[in-house]
């Protein structure tokens, strides 16, 4: 974060930091100014939900790891990085992640009826403010901590398998070493920062806003949560370098 600071701090903005918010500007723009750009982004999220899971993903999730690594290096890319594999390996896991959204949002809510706690799985859509807050905190509640930390340990393993083939495309090709890349992760940083605080601290709240959204609007949202929180892994992990692969997105 100091030398994102540092650079704005002395005028020194570098030409990929204004291409990145021009870019963005632009994609705002497009669905603001362009007619029917909307409308058609929610049917293509109704119609093609893990097809356009994938490419949400692929793209807001990579573009948080960029974010990341421009606070901490300068560059929104390296040599190394791999932005293509990992855009690749974040559209499969946003894929599952929507598989996971679709289970909790259906079964927690089965559960709490059991309970006799009057909700149900029509109380996300029809309940009042209330029982709709109280039942997608539970939901989040259950999904982060029955999912995340597997989630959030795939995506690091591969991470790290990408990182052993210097970002090349050929990694995705290579099986991978699940138990030798086990060995080499960071559990302290794994667990004191990734689990114990990112969870409780930010998904659990921020997943509880995501399942008060609308179905289509879910996977983007939690895909933009992405960017916030490699700010925040960026920030929070700065003398530990390696602590960024961590990131993990669900929606």
């Amino acid at each position: 974060m100091q030398l994102l600071l540092g650079d704005i701090a002395r005028g020194k903005v570098k030409n990929s930091d204004l291409k990145v918010v021009g870019v963005v500007l632009a994609i705002l723009a497009f669905f603001v100014f362009v007619p029917g750009a909307l409308s058609s982004f929610k049917f293509l999220s109704t119609e093609y939900v893990y097809l356009m899971s994938f490419l949400k993903f692929a793209i807001l999730a990579t573009s948080g790891e960029c974010l990341a690594l421009r606070i901490r290096t300068g560059c929104y890319n390296s040599a190394d990085f791999g932005i293509l594999p990992k855009m690749i390996v974040w559209g499969g896991l946003g894929i599952f992640i929507k598989l996971a959204f679709v289970i909790f949002a259906t079964g927690v809510p089965s559960v709490l009826a059991t309970l006799g706690l009057g909700m149900d799985s029509n109380t996300l859509q029809s309940g009042n403010l209330g029982l709709r807050v109280v039942t997608a905190f539970a939901i989040s509640i259950c999904m982060n901590l029955i999912f995340a930390p597997i989630m959030m340990t795939i995506h690091k393993i591969t991470d790290l398998h990408i990182q052993d083939y210097k970002g090349k495309l050929v990694a995705l090709l290579n099986p991978i070493d699940v138990a030798g890349i086990l060995n080499k992760i960071d559990w302290q940083v794994m667990f004191h920062i990734v689990f114990k605080l990112t969870i409780p601290f930010f998904w659990i709240p921020a997943h509880t806003i995501t399942f008060l959204l609308p179905s289509e609007y879910q996977v983007l949202f939690a895909a933009v949560l992405g960017i916030a929180l490699g700010l925040i892994l960026a920030t929070a992990t700065a003398e530990k370098p390696r602590a960024k692969d961590n990131m993990m997105v669900l929606e």
